[in-house]
């Protein structure tokens, strides 16, 4: 890009931080919204802006919210006596969208990376546990992925929760519904047939 488009090339540069967006995406969908969708980039733009104002984490569970606490730590009808432990704000959007557990969450806003510098300090793994202490919590849930570090983080908060007598369970992992078994990887089948129920 020459000198003529340096607002061009700082809109491409920022479409670049979205996860999975290359040069060439964040140069399309750029070219696009200023040639094709000015009005979009204008809803988009300030959409971000209030988004950024407005969004913060909630003082309980850590998910996303506009208030002090969110809706589900707030919603008396909610099963107390549960604690569902999630990476991420969208890992919980996930699981809420699944209409299947009715408790509470805590958030931890990622998982242990020594090589990232991401520790137990920086999940906040030190509030996990005294939420988890409170004399309600029943049952802990740990719902993080299924990689090297989300194993890793599930491990450490099922030692530490262990410690202090709380009990805590892990989310199954198997044969996806619809599944077909020659499309599935050999790791996953070996792991649904440990896991058999």
């Amino acid at each position: 890009m020459d000198h003529n488009t340096k607002s061009l090339e700082h809109l491409v540069q920022a479409l670049r931080q979205l996860p999975g967006v290359g040069v060439k995406s964040a140069a399309r969908m750029a070219y696009h919204l200023l040639q094709h969708d000015r009005d979009g980039a204008l809803r988009l733009s300030q959409a971000l802006q209030t988004a950024v104002q407005n969004v913060r984490h909630c003082e309980r569970c850590y998910t996303f919210t506009e208030e002090a606490i969110c809706s589900t730590c707030s919603d008396p009808s909610r099963d107390q006596t549960r604690l569902c432990v999630v990476e991420t704000p969208s890992d919980q959007a996930v699981m809420e969208r699944t209409g299947a557990y009715e408790g509470l969450y805590f958030v931890l806003q990622g998982r242990l990376s020594p090589l990232d510098g991401v520790g137990i300090a920086e999940l906040g793994l030190s509030h996990l546990m005294e939420r988890a202490s409170n004399g309600v919590i029943e049952e802990v849930i740990i719902a993080t992925s299924f990689t090297a570090e989300g194993q890793a983080t599930a491990h450490v908060i099922a030692q530490g929760l262990a410690k202090r007598g709380i009990r805590s369970t892990r989310i199954a992992r198997g044969v996806p519904a619809g599944g077909e078994l020659e499309f599935v990887d050999l790791g996953t089948i070996a792991h649904a047939l440990a896991d058999r129920h």
